[in-house]
C-alpha cells in the first residue's frame, strides 16, 4: 500500500484545525488503498493550537492515519512550517493544505490521481477563490513574480494546496539555508506539474494572517534566493540609465553650440541628479539584499528552530533539529 502524508502548517486554528483533521480521517476511510499520516506543524501560535494538535495526536484517528505533531520555538512562517512537516512526513505522496478548512480535503483524490497518472507535483486550481480582495491581489502579484522571475509556465495556477511525490520532496529538504520559498522549490525540482480544479470554501473563523509586511517578504524570498534575474534586470536598467544621461549630455552640447544665449537650467539639473541619484541607491539595495542573505545564510541562520515533538520518529527529529 502506497502511503499519503498530509503537512499543514497551523496558526491561530485552535477552533479550524480538528474539522480538517476529522475531513482527512472521513476521505481516508473511503480511500482503502492507501495508508496515511497527518503532520500537524505550530508555527508558535499565540492562541491554544498548540494544546488543539496535542489532543488530536492522542486521540484515536478514526481511520489507519498517523497523527504527528511539532512546535516551533518561535514564529518562522509558512513556509519554514512546510519545510519542517515534509522532513517529518515519510509518505510516497505528500499533500500540503491549510489549516483554515479553505482548503478541501475531501477531495485529494483529485490530486492523487493526477499524481498516479505520472506527474510529479499538482496544484489545486480554484474556480471561485473565497479570499478577500487584498488576498486576491497578494495572488495575482505573486503569480507574476513566479512567472517572471522564477520561470513558473504561464497557464500553472500555484496555491496553497497542492501534492508532489516522494522524489520531489527528497530534493525539495535538501535546502537547509534561511528564507525557504516551497514554489521554487518544487519549480526548480521538476516540470512535470499539472493542475486539477478543486472546490474553494469561505474561512471559517478568523481572518488570513498573510499581512502586507509578510507578502512583501514572501515575494523578497521568492527572487532573491532562487532567481538572478532582479540583477540583470538592474543592470538593463543601469545601463539604459546611463545611455540616456550620456544622450542628454550630448543634446545638451549641441543646443548651447545652437543658442548659447539660452540658459541650461537649475531644475532639469536637479531632475537628473535626483533621478539617477534614486536609480543608484535603487541597485545598490538590491544588491545590498542579496549580499545581507548570503551573510545570514552564512552565520547558519535557522529555518526555524524545534521546541516540541509528539509521535515523530526521534533519530529524523534529531537529525532535523541538529542541522536546522
Amino acid at each position: 500500500m502506497k502511503k499519503i502524508s498530509f503537512v499543514i502548517p497551523c496558526y491561530r486554528s485552535e477552533q479550524t484545525i480538528g474539522h480538517v483533521v476529522a475531513e482527512i480521517d472521513g476521505k481516508m476511510q473511503e480511500m482503502k488503498d492507501f495508508e496515511y499520516e497527518i503532520v500537524l506543524v505550530n508555527d508558535c501560535s499565540p492562541d491554544h493550537t498548540k494544546n488543539a494538535l496535542w489532543d488530536l495526536c492522542q486521540e484515536k484517528s478514526s481511520g489507519n492515519g498517523v497523527r504527528r505533531a511539532i512546535s516551533f520555538a518561535k514564529n518562522f512562517g509558512q513556509h519554514s512550517a512546510l519545510m519542517a512537516g515534509l522532513r517529518a512526513s515519510s509518505g510516497d505522496y505528500v499533500v500540503c493544505l491549510d489549516d483554515d478548512g479553505q482548503t478541501p480535503a475531501d477531495e485529494v483524490d483529485k490530486l492523487i490521481a493526477k499524481l498516479e497518472e505520472g506527474f510529479d507535483a499538482v496544484y489545486a486550481k480554484y474556480e471561485h477563490k473565497h479570499h478577500s480582495v487584498f488576498r486576491n491581489l497578494g495572488s495575482k502579484v505573486n503569480e507574476l513574480m513566479t512567472r517572471v522571475m522564477l520561470g513558473k509556465p504561464k497557464e500553472l495556477f500555484i496555491s496553497s494546496y497542492f501534492a508532489v511525490r516522494r522524489f520531489v520532496v527528497e530534493d525539495m529538504i535538501k535546502y537547509e539555508n534561511s528564507y525557504p520559498y516551497v514554489i521554487g522549490l518544487v519549480l526548480r525540482s521538476t516540470k512535470s506539474i499539472t493542475n486539477v480544479v478543486v472546490s474553494h470554501r469561505d474561512r471559517e473563523q478568523g481572518s488570513s494572517g498573510y499581512t502586507l509586511k509578510k507578502l512583501l517578504g514572501l515575494w523578497f524570498n521568492g527572487f532573491t534566493a532562487f532567481s538572478v534575474k532582479p540583477l540583470r534586470i538592474a543592470t538593463a536598467i543601469g545601463s539604459f540609465c546611463a545611455i540616456a544621461g550620456f544622450l542628454y549630455g550630448i543634446y545638451t552640447v549641441i543646443k548651447w553650440f545652437i543658442n548659447p544665449d539660452v540658459p541650461m537650467g537649475f531644475s532639469s539639473t536637479m531632475s537628473a541628479i535626483v533621478f539617477f541619484g534614486g536609480m543608484i541607491m535603487l541597485m545598490l539595495g538590491l544588491i545590498g539584499e542579496y549580499v545581507g542573505r548570503i551573510y545570514i545564510s552564512l552565520n547558519n541562520s535557522p529555518q526555524y528552530v524545534i521546541r516540541e515533538t509528539i509521535n515523530v520518529e526521534k533519530g529524523k527529529n534529531d537529525a532535523t533539529e541538529k542541522k536546522l
